[in-house]
């Protein structure tokens, strides 16, 4: 079965190449303009960015893309309407009038038309602060990275309530989808919660742990299909990162004990006139572990998609056919490394979150 899967993945990797192949070794005057004007920033940025649609193929010098509900909260009220309605236009040059007011999208952000042309200055732009509201309206929008995570909680959903329904209609030994994910759910009890929170107190936080280690995972893969409903880089989002890693920092300080806090005011050991020195230095420590915790995923996940990017340009960049074998073989063989790193990715995020966790909840030693 494992087998399989891998020539599917191969044989879908293999089609997503051949239009960089086949565009690379054209030896038309034209074509050949175009690749010496390739820009890879511009390329790994566009891809591993958040987007308002998804981009399908291009086909006669015409991009074809599936759109996605633009949901604005503007000075006027709610507005909504589709981002078909843009034309896949990124600079600014398409207005879009909803509800008596006007819109443009300049790099995946959305703008009042007026405010932005007063932000322009010759070819240069000042984008304004995230807050400004008299700039920007509150975008509330379904983009790629909304809608990878909302189709990977259904799918995580309707994973476990098939489980769970297996559990009371079986007392036997698990079969099917329940003999796969029993492992799992088996793996971050006895591996993850139970060595870093304790016999006692990790079932208390087995949901959670659960939920992150299945998260994680399941969006880390839907990064790697590079096609609809997928390739949403949403773990690789410092916002989806932030917010996993600041749900971490919440549960660890509100769980914490008068030991957790003791260690913090009052460190053992340590003698009185060090506290002025010690306990600024232990609240800074509660923050940078939820800081690691975010910057690690958000890093490594995006560092993954950058190199395989990256040699997939080496095409362009190159101009040669001869190059399109040897960067075909890296990126199969970084695509084989993402997956693992994929599953990597998601244990070490749970195990850290457990390991501050037990940190808090851990009895003091007499």
């Amino acid at each position: 079965m494992t087998a399989k899967k891998f020539m599917k993945y191969l044989l879908v990797l293999s089609v997503v190449l051949m239009p960089f192949i086949s565009k690379a070794t054209n030896g038309d005057q034209t074509l050949a303009d175009e690749i010496e004007e390739f820009d890879a920033t511009e390329l790994i940025q566009h891809h591993i960015a958040d987007s308002h649609d998804f981009h399908l193929f291009d086909y006669n010098g015409d991009s074809y893309s599936l759109p996605l509900p633009i949901i604005l909260w503007t000075k006027n009220g709610l507005v909504t309407f589709m981002s078909s309605e843009f034309k896949h236009d990124e600079d600014a040059s398409v207005v879009v009038e909803k509800n008596g007011q006007e819109f443009v999208r300049y790099h995946g952000n959305i703008y009042y038309a007026d405010a932005f042309a007063s932000k322009v200055e010759g070819e240069h732009f000042e984008a304004p602060s995230v807050m400004d509201f008299s700039q920007r309206p509150v975008n509330f929008s379904i983009t790629k990275n909304v809608f990878s995570l909302i189709l990977s909680v259904i799918l995580i959903f309707v994973l476990f309530n098939a489980v769970a329904k297996s559990y009371k209609k079986n007392d036997g030994a698990p079969k099917g989808l329940t003999g796969f994910l029993e492992p799992l759910v088996i793996f971050v009890r006895d591996e993850i919660a139970i060595p870093n929170i304790g016999e006692k107190k990790h079932g208390k936080f087995m949901p959670y742990l659960l939920t992150v280690f299945f998260l994680i995972w399941v969006n880390n893969l839907f990064g790697l299909i590079p096609f609809f409903p997928f390739s949403a880089n949403l773990t690789g989002n410092i916002a989806f990162t932030f917010t996993m890693a600041t749900i971490t920092f919440l549960i660890t300080i509100f769980s914490g004990n008068k030991n957790y806090w003791g260690h913090i005011f009052n460190t053992p050991g340590v003698p009185l006139w060090l506290a002025p020195i010690m306990i600024p230095v232990e609240i800074m420590g509660m923050f940078t572990k939820p800081i690691a915790l975010m910057i690690r995923l958000f890093a490594n996940i995006t560092a993954g998609h950058i190199i395989i990017l990256s040699l997939v340009s080496l095409i362009f960049i190159f101009k040669s056919v001869f190059i399109s074998p040897v960067s075909g073989a890296f990126v199969l063989f970084m695509s084989a490394l993402e997956i693992l790193v994929a599953a990597l990715q998601a244990y070490v995020f749970t195990l850290l979150s457990a390991l501050f966790i037990g940190q808090a909840v851990e009895e003091g030693h007499h």
